[in-house]
């Protein structure tokens, strides 16, 4: 998503008029989007990003600061800035909207070990690698989830650490190997 911050993008969602929040990518040691932090309060205010190549832009921007409590034994507080065109929220839930995108980053992770590898062009095999490395993913959690887990209160306690997705994808490639072989050895053709 840091790719998204930038001049023409920026520029060019705002001329077609399409909502959108982005991360702020946090930079400078005295101005830049690092002069943004201060105080400790959440605000809302705009800025300008120069580009010696495609000029610049003004747009809002929302400086969000959390509280770490303790999470992960840190403490102290944290800043989060996002740049924001005609979004449709209060200045504390971006941030939590935002946050809900990372389910997305981490399947595509998933998918990306799961992925056939191939320097093949043609577009539909490729789809349909990724279409099978999804579909491998789908029935990793549903596994995990009805035979992996139980019911405890009010809440589900899943114990996917005892079959993990590297351990899935193990087993499918054993089953694999078991059935179609593997080559051990490469032999030249004579002349």
């Amino acid at each position: 998503m840091r790719e998204f911050f930038c001049v023409p993008v920026i520029r060019w969602l705002q001329a077609l008029d399409i909502p959108f929040e982005m991360p702020v990518i946090i930079r400078g040691k005295h101005g830049g989007t690092k002069q943004l932090i201060r105080g400790r309060r959440s605000y809302k205010t705009s800025y300008t990003l120069n580009s010696d190549k495609y000029g610049s832009v003004t747009f809002q921007v929302w400086i969000i600061c959390t509280y770490k409590n303790g999470k992960r034994r840190a403490h102290g507080g944290e800043f989060w800035i996002y740049a924001v065109y005609k979004v449709q929220l209060s200045l504390h839930l971006i941030h939590d909207d935002y946050r809900l995108r990372f389910g997305i980053e981490s399947s595509y992770r998933m998918k990306n070990q799961c992925r056939i590898k191939t320097t093949i062009k043609n577009p539909t095999i490729r789809f349909l690698f990724v279409a099978l490395a999804f579909l491998i993913i789908n029935v990793w959690i549903y596994l995990v989830w009805h035979y992996l887990s139980r019911l405890k209160r009010s809440s589900r306690q899943v114990f996917s650490h005892l079959f993990t997705l590297k351990q899935m994808l193990e087993f499918l490639r054993q089953a694999v190997d078991r059935n179609y072989g593997v080559a051990c050895e490469v032999y030249l053709p004579s002349d």
